[in-house]
């Protein structure tokens, strides 16, 4: 089977000059990161490399909880001592929240599938493949490179990445053959479907059921029906708990709605901050739009944090939907 994606040479170079590895990825992870960031610990291993877990978490989502106890949030001075970075599922330390500093002037490779995220920061070796459904599929294609047959542990924390950042495959489009591929090469390696699925999408909490109707009951519709909004407060988060928080199905449930062609949800992230999160179909670009807030992501579902209120923030992303909404093209 001829690959679609292939590590650059750059990346082998580096992995093969480098004795030490700290391993990152972007703070609040989702699965795609952390599947990555652990599987890619596990090859390097193989490999005989020295390798170190870091992130500045919060571990909010459920399929990431259980793999928390596994990262430090902290880089030491003997930590840098004679190491290399590697950071996963974004294009830089300034997304990897407090190891930011930390993790400055050491030599650096990204492994990355994002549009928008700022530019580079320096990477002396970079794999951006922004077609790529998951940063796991990248991390894949470095096993196939290295010719290291899967273990069934590694197989199964790729495709969990694979499968949270494809909505378990809801995103594929015409074209996205390869990423059937590879899942099929991950369940003949050890990754089970059905264990992946429950694995995302069980062990919700009432508490999360009840604040997704309170995001829901908040929602409103502009440019005839094309576009919903809705926001969470501090005080609903304070309410029922960050970690009861449901994005994925909130945004399910909202773009399943006859003529939506985009989601917005504006959440009071702290008394200072707000967190923009934005969804699409194939007509809207939310990533250009994350990227005026001096966010990023792809096309389809990007995010930002801004600075401010929502009652002030509102207006302005509804202003700049409607640039897009109301032309001829929708």
């Amino acid at each position: 089977m001829g690959e679609i994606f292939s590590p650059p040479a750059c990346l082998l170079d580096f992995i093969e000059k480098h004795d030490k590895f700290i391993i990152a990825g972007h703070d609040e992870p989702d699965a795609d990161c952390i599947g990555s960031q652990l599987a890619l610990a596990s090859m390097l291993k193989r490999l005989g490399k020295d390798t170190l877990l870091r992130s500045a978490g919060p571990f909010r989502k459920p399929e990431v909880r259980p793999y928390r106890e596994l990262f430090l949030d902290i880089v030491s001075d003997g930590d840098r001592e004679g190491a290399a970075v590697i950071i996963v599922d974004c294009q830089g330390p300034q997304r990897t929240g407090i190891l930011s500093e930390e993790l400055q002037g050491l030599p650096l490779a990204i492994i990355d599938h994002h549009e928008h995220n700022g530019g580079l920061n320096g990477g002396n070796a970079t794999y951006i493949e922004t077609q790529a459904a998951s940063a796991t599929i990248l991390v894949f294609s470095l096993f196939k490179a290295l010719r290291l047959e899967l273990l069934a542990d590694e197989a199964r924390l790729l495709f969990l990445g694979l499968c949270t950042d494809t909505g378990f495959f809801r995103h594929i489009d015409l074209g996205g053959e390869e990423t059937f591929r590879v899942a099929a090469e991950l369940i003949g390696a050890g990754a089970s479907p059905k264990e992946t699925f429950a694995e995302i999408n069980g062990g919700k909490t009432l508490a999360s059921r009840l604040l997704l109707a309170e995001v829901l009951g908040h929602t409103e519709s502009y440019f005839d029906g094309k576009l919903l909004l809705s926001t969470e407060s501090l005080a609903e988060t304070g309410k029922y708990g960050i970690e009861n928080r449901d994005s994925d199905m909130l945004y399910q449930l909202l773009m399943s709605v006859e003529g939506v062609e985009a989601v917005a949800i504006l959440r009071q992230h702290t008394e200072e901050e707000c967190a923009i999160g934005l969804r699409s179909r194939n007509a809207v670009d939310v990533a250009g739009i994350a990227a005026v807030y001096g966010g990023g992501g792809h096309k389809n579902a990007a995010g930002a944090y801004v600075s401010g209120r929502i009652e002030d923030l509102k207006p302005s992303v509804i202003r700049e939907f409607e640039k897009i909404l109301t032309g001829p093209a929708l």
